[in-house]
């Protein structure tokens, strides 16, 4: 009888488990007691099809005994996203669907352009598929992960490493890159896990907040259709409605050059100090009963491998996602001002909307479980009440030119406190230009020469400070050297008159 390839047979026709198979490899053959690999799989967020595992894990041992180039697996991160995006139905997007996207999306800008004064993009619209989402932000997701990712596999390739009794170090040999390979390996398929069940989430380009994909503006036709599963609206109006948050996205992105590095840049900065507390996993592998699966399933899904975060990662999470708040209050703002006469359903789809942002799905849960940050704007309505406030006091392009420098964007404090906003704006800029009228002068050489330094005349010298009081007289002026302490015709140098 011929064996599965995915389902080996152990020569009694009983097929194995791949997962239970891989972990008495990693054993040394002493096999994982009463520990229920589905259990494991589970707990560590991994998916529990037995084929879907078989063949990840036929992947891990593969790179795991190949050599790796860094302590993360992105081959491996990329071809599990790929495959948990088509594990559902992702069809290839259609002539007809590619045609109403592009519509959608011109048809977005031109209502744009009558509520904001930064330009259109000129981008073609796109119609992606799930699969086409996850090549096209795959590299900005590498970005955003990298500095955490290569924490925890360090840390993980540490612990285990540390743990391991002194005659099974000496016996592992060259196998000591399978441990160091370990880490980055099951990161990689956990965040292919994630990052391929967003796809089945999101409805844009930059559906989170943040410009995955540069230079692009697009949707996902049947994740569009997803979002009004329930709503019992026209397909087209949340189409359009959808359009416009996305070329509203593009356009800010796009037009405010530096605003793409500034968020990306945060978040790689939030990223590379958060740290995985080693003593965790080490006080994991000490106590852990092998024979008891529910205990090593608690343990993991405490979240023993999440990332630690410290008073400082806290202070910077804050000003992270002010500026995310920021970035979809004025889509937000945008949006509904561009809709609200053309969609008679502008509203309830603004409020879905904002309910959904506030929330986020399984996936992007998932996500921030794994590397410890919520791409969510949880103070979205403050933010775009302030936009709308801006408006009010200084007019649609008052307010865009708040984005001509990260050193103009609001702060936390003017989120709770909106109205305020603009009197903290004036005094600022009023300081500023204080600074800017005093460097002006000094480099005119507008400044008078200190007055304690001031002489009676072009000829005359500094004062003696040995003479004491008498040096100088009632005017303050400095007396010529030589001369007399006291002088009828104050004012005169001590050469001849005119």
């Amino acid at each position: 009888m011929t064996s599965n390839p995915l389902n080996p047979s152990n020569g009694d026709e009983e097929p194995k488990d791949p997962l239970a198979e891989m972990l008495k490899n990693l054993m040394g053959g002493q096999g994982m007691g009463n520990i229920d690999p589905a259990e494991l799989a589970k707990a560590a967020g991994l998916p529990d099809d037995p084929n879907l595992l078989a063949q990840m894990f036929s992947q891990v041992q593969a790179m795991m005994s190949a050599p790796s180039e860094g302590p993360v697996n992105w081959q491996l991160a990329h071809e599990n996203a790929r495959r948990v995006a088509a594990s559902g139905s992702d069809p290839s997007v259609t002539a007809q669907q590619s045609r109403e996207v592009d519509e959608a999306l011109r048809l977005a800008e031109l209502w744009l352009d009558q509520v904001t004064g930064l330009p259109a993009t000129g981008l073609i619209g796109r119609a992606w598929s799930r699969a086409e989402w996850v090549e096209e932000t795959l590299g900005t997701w590498k970005r955003l992960t990298e500095p955490v990712a290569n924490s925890i596999a360090n840390a993980l390739s540490a612990a285990m490493t540390e743990q391991m009794p002194e005659e099974m170090k000496s016996m592992m040999g060259g196998a000591s890159s399978m441990l160091q390979n370990m880490g980055g390996a099951i990161f990689g398929m956990q965040l292919g896990q994630a990052i391929g069940a967003l796809s089945a989430e999101v409805v844009s380009s930059t559906d989170i907040g943040v410009p995955l994909a540069d230079l692009e503006m697009a949707l996902l036709p049947s994740n569009v259709a997803k979002f009004g599963e329930g709503l019992s609206l026209p397909e087209n109006d949340i189409r359009l409605f959808l359009a416009v948050r996305e070329a509203a996205h593009a356009r800010l992105f796009v037009q405010v050059p530096w605003l793409r590095g500034h968020l990306l840049g945060a978040i790689e900065a939030y990223a590379r100090g958060i740290h995985i507390d080693t003593s965790k996993i080490e006080e994991l592998a000490r106590e852990l009963d092998p024979s008891n699966p529910e205990g090593i399933q608690e343990a993991l899904s405490q979240g023993v491998f999440m990332p630690q975060r410290t008073p400082a990662q806290e202070q910077a999470l804050e000003k992270l996602e002010t500026a995310l708040a920021l970035v979809e209050g004025w889509v937000d703002e945008l949006s509904w001002a561009a809709t609200e006469k053309m969609l008679p359903s502008a509203a309830a789809l603004r409020e879905t909307v904002r309910r959904r942002r506030a929330t986020g799905g399984p996936a992007e849960h998932a996500f921030s479980s794994l590397v410890g940050l919520e791409l969510r704007p949880r103070r979205l309505r403050e933010a775009a009440a302030l936009w709308a406030s801006l408006k009010d006091e200084r007019g649609v392009d008052g307010r865009d030119a708040i984005w001509h420098h990260p050193d103009l964007l609001p702060t936390a404090e003017d989120l709770e406190d909106p109205k305020g906003f603009s009197e903290r704006r004036k005094l600022a800029e009023a300081s500023d230009s204080e600074v800017d009228d005093a460097l002006q002068k000094l480099l005119s050489g507008g400044f008078d020469v200190p007055e304690e330094a001031e002489t009676a005349g072009d000829d005359t010298a500094e004062p003696d400070e040995t003479e004491g009081p008498g040096a100088t007289d009632q005017s303050g002026r400095g007396e010529q050297d030589g001369g007399p302490e006291t002088d009828d015709s104050p004012g005169e140098g001590a050469g001849p008159k005119p």
